[in-house]
């Protein structure tokens, strides 16, 4: 019964980093809100690596982000992502620009 119960244990271990792979990536649309206003977006390396100050939940790294500079969209992906305490749902994410999909 040990031997069972720890090889599903491992099993489990190695599922698990599958299942987080497999997870959809979602694209979050923030084209149609307001730079400086509803966000801030500091561009990096002419654009293709940005800093962005946010509000909203459930972004997470691997995600999409779709903004708008002038008439252009430009789609970018979440490298990393640290939400505030306080707003909960504010938070800072390092982008990095990919082809609009």
């Amino acid at each position: 019964m040990n031997l069972s119960f720890s090889f599903l244990n491992k099993l489990n271990l190695i599922i698990s980093p599958i299942k987080e792979l497999k997870r959809q990536k979602k694209i979050h649309d923030y084209s149609q809100q307001v730079s400086g206003s509803d966000y801030v977006f500091e561009s990096i390396n002419e654009g293709m690596i940005g800093y962005m100050t946010g509000v909203g939940k459930g972004i997470k790294p691997c995600d999409r982000i779709i903004l708008r500079q002038g008439c252009e969209s430009y789609q970018y992906q979440v490298e990393e992502i640290d939400y505030y305490s306080d707003p909960s749902d504010m938070w800072i994410a390092l982008l990095k620009q990919v082809p609009i999909e």
